[in-house]
């Protein structure tokens, strides 16, 4: 048995994955995760995609937002290249598309807004829900190991995902998404962070703003599957993400626990709609998220 790797290995994994690489002035690369098996998780590849147009923006601008759609499922492996278009540049705002691509085939468009800091009329109108603290709640990797135990005969490869050390460490409030088998409220809540500390963020604001889109992607369409009361781990679903959205609202760092509330007020027609909040731990709203995703019962085949 080999050993696990360290808290600290896996941020710095984390932190190597969403460094991409410049080869040009508009192209990069963005390369693959560390002995990744299957597709690739879409925030990482929406993550190194705005890694690549904080890279290219004008200097002295922060990106505001992100809206990202998935062409096609990339595979784990080989590397993915990153092509930069500077739609605009403005004194307040700029503007970089990026077309994301595996093997010449693009994967997945995304489009970045950036804007030069500046004082403005303030108000926030969300409050941060009641959650239990995350001192108070056990690992997600527990409850995964729980729901392996309650599950049965799995196959290698699904425990070995299940059980995989992950650099973001989350603590549900609720049941996991994928362990529900009644159903309940479209609404969920969890905390995240990295799994050990990052850069500061006054060195690299860019890293923990792509810290935070890459976690956006987890939990967000298992919202829309809890009415139905059915599981991916269980092969009743299938699912995809088609698209996803990303406005920051102030700075965040993505290394002190941070809580995340969805919900989806809507699925039909094969596709659910999912929001998401991110809240600090004065709760302060840091982030707002929205993803359409194509969620579907699993037909058994015919034999």
């Amino acid at each position: 048995m080999t050993d696990q790797p360290s808290p600290e290995q896996l941020v710095a994994d984390l932190v190597r994955l969403l460094t991409v690489e410049r080869q040009g002035e508009d192209a990069f690369t963005g390369h693959p995760q560390k002995d990744g098996v299957g597709r690739v998780f879409g925030g990482q590849v929406i993550a190194q995609g705005l890694q690549a147009a904080q890279a290219s923006a004008p200097e002295g601008m922060v990106a505001h937002s992100l809206h990202a759609y998935f062409l096609r499922g990339g595979k784990e492996g080989p590397t993915i290249d990153y092509a930069i278009a500077r739609d605009f540049d403005g004194r307040s705002f700029a503007n970089r598309r990026v077309v994301a691509s595996q093997e010449g085939t693009p994967i997945l468009n995304l489009t970045a807004s950036f804007q030069r800091p500046e004082d403005g009329l303030s108000h926030d109108d969300y409050e941060m829900p009641e959650a239990v603290p995350p001192e108070e709640l056990a690992p997600d990797l527990e409850q995964r190991r729980k729901f392996l135990g309650e599950m049965g005969e799995v196959s290698e490869a699904q425990r070995a995902m299940m059980l995989r050390p992950r650099p973001i460490e989350m603590r549900t409030v609720d049941s996991l998404h994928w362990m529900n088998s009644d159903p309940r409220p479209p609404r969920a809540r969890c905390w995240f962070r990295t799994a050990a500390p990052l850069p500061p963020i006054e060195h690299d604001p860019a890293l923990h703003r792509a810290v935070i889109a890459y976690a956006s992607d987890y939990t967000l369409l298992g919202t829309s599957a809890l009415p139905h009361g059915l599981s991916w781990a269980r092969g009743e679903m299938i699912g995809a993400s088609l698209d996803h959205a990303v406005w920051f609202h102030r700075e965040a760092r993505a290394d002190e626990w941070l809580l995340y509330a969805t919900d989806s007020p809507w699925s039909g027609g094969g596709r659910g709609f999912n929001r998401g909040r991110i809240f600090d731990r004065e709760g302060r709203l840091v982030a707002s998220v929205a993803q359409e995703g194509m969620i579907r019962r699993r037909t058994p085949k015919a034999t």
